[in-house]
């Protein structure tokens, strides 16, 4: 509907002079005041937090320095972008952090959903709880433990698995050390930490699912497998197509925790990723404005991915993002 038809009050809504918009707007803030009251600790740890430290983002223009402060320091335009670019690290930091990423994508991301699938379908609440809280729990746990309980497993001294790989008459294996699984530990222990965690979402989303449906599709016939293709998935289709385009948004963040905490000077080929060279470069070197530029780079791309995404999930019929 045009402007001028929404003026005329053409259409489904009728048009409201601007003057009575802010008034019921103010009569609604006014009856919901102890909600919005409740939202404001929030709102105000969004903006110190979040929006606020934005600003700071100038200092990848400038030869930062400490100590003249963001006024005083050198104005340099795009050169730390130039050198980013020209780094002959930059190709390998991309490589990383895309594949890293993509394996998350294709592996770990439809974990959860088949999960939440799977627990759905369980019948016996005990049982369903039981199984809910132990694939819940290593959400709990920190990356430093799991990566101690990596090396508990995989090292190549005293590792379970090499001690039963050697008791079977097999040879040892470099697990750790070998660049061709490096990426795979990374995704393994981001479904074993977090696909449990992930169900939570999709089984909110089942559970708003009208039963009615379920119990007509069983009077025509529909096994499980139908009502999940035909039902349960549909259901939740926006649900995930909003996660999706979410996760989009990260393909440049794989959690420097993680990979710093595995990483060793062997597989350094293939574990070198953007959050642990912004480590190195800024807080090692103290290179903060070229850093930054890293980080700013890092944050453009997820917010064309992010756009991207979100134009093709609505091009495709989906709800999107915004």
């Amino acid at each position: 509907m045009s402007v001028m038809e929404e003026r005329a009050g053409i259409g489904n809504t009728p048009y409201k002079p601007l003057k009575s918009r802010r008034r019921s707007v103010w009569a609604s803030i006014k009856r919901d005041r102890y909600l919005y009251l409740l939202g404001l600790p929030g709102l105000i740890c969004l903006i110190l937090f979040k929006y606020v430290p934005m600003w700071g983002v100038i200092i990848a223009f400038q030869n930062y320095s400490p100590f003249l402060g963001f006024g005083a320091s050198e104005w340099v335009g795009m050169e730390h972008f130039q050198r980013l670019f020209a780094n002959p690290d930059f190709a390998v930091l991309f490589r990383n952090t895309l594949a890293i990423n993509l394996m998350g994508l294709f592996l770990f991301f439809p974990v959860p959903i088949i999960l939440a699938l799977m627990m759905n379908e369980v019948r016996q609440q005990v049982f369903k709880r039981v199984v809910q809280s132990i694939v819940y729990l290593p959400h709990f746990l920190s990356w430093v433990i799991i990566a101690g309980l990596t090396f508990t497993m995989f090292a190549t001294g005293e590792g379970l698995v090499n001690k039963v790989l050697e008791q079977w008459g097999l040879s040892r294996v470099e697990w750790l050390t070998t660049p061709g699984y490096f990426w795979a530990f990374l995704t393994g222990q981001s479904i074993w930490k977090e696909a449990g965690w992930g169900t939570i979402i999709f089984l909110a989303a089942i559970a708003g699912v009208d039963p009615q449906q379920y119990e007509a599709a069983r009077m025509d016939g529909a096994s499980r497998l139908r009502q999940i293709w035909h039902i349960t998935l549909p259901a939740i289709r926006n649900v995930v197509v909003i996660l999706l385009i979410l996760r989009m948004g990260n393909m440049m963040d794989v959690g420097f925790e993680q990979v710093f905490l595995m990483q060793n000077s062997l597989v350094s080929s293939v574990s070198e990723v953007f959050d642990t060279y912004v480590y190195r470069v800024g807080i090692q070197q103290s290179e903060f404005s070229y850093s930054t530029a890293v980080g700013l780079f890092k944050s453009v791309v997820g917010l064309i991915l992010v756009m991207g995404s979100n134009y093709l999930a609505k091009k495709f019929g989906n709800e999107g993002f915004f």
